[in-house]
């Protein structure tokens, strides 16, 4: 059986880590003999600008502004992950990248270099109001109301276009998820559109 490759998408307090973590419980469950591979690119960042190299306290400074970060440092992190982590028979589960359109095209080559067929893109579709809420109950040093707002109002100006160029690609199954459930209605969503056999 080919491995899955699973990309999950949705603003900040969307529930994609908690996601991530019932989805990679599931595939243990239902495919026991197979490693799933998992990398969220937030707390990639957040190790790396932790670092003393002059590149990462000019990343801590784009993540401590709220600014947009150059498309080169994200595809630099996933693509080292992979390069030295991947191995052919596993799952993957990527959480938190490609946000940009420039970065699309360069993800999709990887995927075709490493011959994961038909990735599966889970988009947790919530309101600004319902994130938002969330992410003060979650209470993190940096879901301050101002840089809350700043991350959603850029996700739907620069992450939402990109979504569609996966939405409108044949080499991908898109699934539109209803986020604003419970944790567990969720995960039962997904993995009712996803329709995993082993």
């Amino acid at each position: 059986m080919t491995p899955y490759t699973f990309i999950l998408y949705g603003c900040s307090g969307s529930g994609k880590g908690t996601q991530a973590d019932l989805l990679i419980k599931y595939l243990k469950k239902e495919d026991p003999k197979r490693k799933t591979l998992y990398i969220q690119i937030g707390q990639k960042f957040r190790d790396f600008v932790k670092f003393d190299y002059y590149t990462s306290k000019r990343a801590e400074k784009i993540i401590n502004t709220g600014q947009l970060m150059p498309a080169f440092l994200p595809i630099w992190i996933w693509t080292d992950f992979l390069i030295k982590n991947l191995e052919e028979d596993e799952h993957i589960i990527f959480d938190g990248l490609v946000r940009r359109r420039d970065e699309a095209p360069i993800f999709d080559g990887a995927m075709k270099f490493y011959n994961r067929e038909k990735p599966h893109i889970i988009f947790l579709n919530v309101g600004k109001e319902w994130a938002t809420k969330r992410l003060l109950e979650r209470g993190r040093e940096d879901d301050k109301a101002e840089e809350i707002s700043k991350r959603i109002n850029w996700y739907h100006t620069d992450v939402i276009p990109t979504l569609n160029f996966f939405r409108n690609n044949s080499y991908y199954n898109f699934f539109d998820i209803n986020g604003e459930q419970t944790i567990e209605e969720v995960h039962k969503e997904i993995v009712a559109k996803l329709k995993i056999k082993y």
